[in-house]
């Protein structure tokens, strides 16, 4: 009797199994097709679908750390962050657009929020949506990278994300940081440095083949894949951490087999955060030298 319900546990597990992995897959698929066609739309589709992308993760930031007052914070965040997208589409404001408008959505988070906790985490959380609303539309429309930039970084965390997790299911090992995330190992994070660095190394090389400048070399794109793999894992920690703080499993139920925006975009937020660094530093300088000059 006990070996049966054992058979018909282990069955149940495994039907189980396949059916969060199909999930996961169909669901990958959808992702993947709607951010390739809007990335080759550009323009306002692509500047909507990471608007879109950003209010989601505002929400689920919201509602994970449970601020308050929450109606008045989504409303009022999320208008700044409509606004911001649209004064920063255009890549020649976008420092200015992007720190006025910073200095708006904190004033506006210290006014709504019930306490100085919930101001706190209302103005973090729109800080960690700004990235992915403002920087991919910058990226996209900028002269010196543009589509081939978003391109590497679809590639780089796609491959590493894949990869680090089926070889962690696969070959197990030592744990990463169990504290933290107790699924995932030294092997998938290894496994997905070398998937993201392969991956960007090749789609720097076929962008050159097809006539699109690169403004680095191979060796550099397999560095900044490198880097940019390490942002991405770090980020994939430290949400798994946000979320452990806070007791739940997932940001939300937003994507079958993948729990909410947040848990599918931490990695892609980390990669961004690097970007985005990087311009506002050119554009600073860029703006000192016209100054200076």
């Amino acid at each position: 009797m006990a070996q049966a319900r054992g058979r018909s546990g282990n069955r149940a597990t495994l039907r189980l199994g396949a059916t969060e992995l199909g999930s996961r897959l169909v669901s990958s698929v959808v992702m993947i097709i709607a951010a390739l066609l809007a990335t080759y739309q550009g323009g306002w589709v692509f500047a909507a679908f990471w608007l879109l992308a950003g209010l989601a993760v505002l929400l689920e930031w919201l509602a994970m750390t449970r601020c308050e007052p929450r109606l008045t914070l989504q409303a009022t965040l999320g208008v700044i962050l409509v606004g911001l997208s649209v004064i920063a589409f255009s890549v020649d404001r976008a420092l200015v657009g992007s720190l006025a408008a910073c200095l708006l959505a904190g004033a506006a988070a210290l006014l709504c929020g019930r306490t100085s906790r919930d101001r706190g985490w209302a103005v973090a959380g729109f800080g960690y949506a700004l990235v992915l609303a403002v920087v991919p539309p910058m990226l996209r429309e900028d002269p010196r990278l543009g589509i081939g930039a978003i391109l590497w970084m679809f590639s780089v965390v796609w491959a590493s994300d894949i990869a680090a997790y089926f070889a962690g299911r696969r070959f197990g090992g030592p744990k990463l940081w169990p504290s933290v995330s107790p699924k995932k190992t030294w092997s998938g994070f290894l496994a997905g440095l070398l998937a993201a660095v392969a991956a960007g190394v090749l789609v720097a090389a076929g962008a050159e083949r097809v006539g699109w400048s690169t403004p680095v070399g191979l060796g550099v794109v397999a560095v900044l894949s490198a880097l940019a793999s390490v942002l991405g894992q770090l980020g994939d920690l430290a949400e798994s951490g946000l979320k452990r703080r806070f007791g739940v499993k997932d940001s939300s139920q937003l994507i079958p087999g993948h729990g909410g925006a947040m848990d599918r975009l931490d990695a892609f937020w980390a990669v961004s955060a690097l970007f985005g660094a990087i311009l506002a530093g050119a554009q600073g300088a860029r703006y000192a030298w016209t100054a200076g000059g």
